[in-house]
């Protein structure tokens, strides 16, 4: 069975692979004669080397920490991360959208073994405009509402590690949506409902238990 730290880990080091675009910044000085008229500019020397590009680091896609998509079900991706004994640790996925078509949020889940509790175990990233003293509210299709507190935040966004019960992936089994509603920090009095599809839920899920007791 595989490492289920690894598995706990494998959201976190997707979002850490996740890099910054850079910032230029330009800058220029100016002098003034005592007449007030601006001397021209001198030419700066030449280095032979100022016209050469610098290289930069290619990152092997087939690399330990790595992620990967395995396959699809219905709305949901299995989603892997590399290791270096090929025994990967695989997650259900799941990329959460507003109306206007803008990238909100995405949980990943997966089983636990048997003998634990919860039953399943999931990570939902969210933006770091969330308030988080809101927390994540989630209900699966006209079911009883519930809250989740936030884990940790990264440069990449804020996280909250979520427990699902017995009953719980029952109802997500059963069900054809749930709704996941985070609160703006810009706007505290309001709220933003996200549609998680759960077409091809059943199968992604088990897909998943199945390649992580391998």
């Amino acid at each position: 069975m595989a490492d289920l730290s690894k598995i706990l880990s494998a959201h976190i080091v997707s979002a850490l692979l996740a890099t910054a675009p850079a910032l230029a910044q330009e800058s220029g000085t100016a002098a003034e004669s005592e007449t007030g008229d601006a001397p021209a500019a001198a030419a700066e020397p030449q280095s032979p080397a100022s016209d050469l590009a610098l290289g930069e680091p290619v990152t092997d896609p087939n690399a330990p920490g790595t992620t990967y998509d395995k396959e699809s079900h219905g709305d949901w991706t299995v989603r892997c991360i590399r290791t270096e004994d090929g025994n990967d640790p695989c997650q259900l996925y799941q990329l959460l959208k507003d109306g206007q078509g803008n990238s909100v949020a995405e949980i990943s889940m997966f089983a636990l073994p048997e003998t634990e509790q919860p039953a399943a175990g999931a990570t939902v990233a969210v933006p770091l405009e969330t308030l988080l003293t809101g927390q994540i509210t989630l209900a699966i299709d006209s079911g009883q509402p519930k809250r989740y507190p936030f884990s940790w935040c990264l440069q990449t966004g804020c996280f909250a590690r979520i427990g699902f019960s017995d009953a719980e992936v029952a109802a997500f089994k059963a069900g054809s949506k749930a709704t996941l509603t985070i609160v703006p920090l810009v706007a505290p009095d309001q709220r933003v409902d996200l549609t998680l599809s759960l077409a091809g839920f059943t199968a992604g899920y088990d897909a998943v238990a199945s390649l992580n007791a391998e």
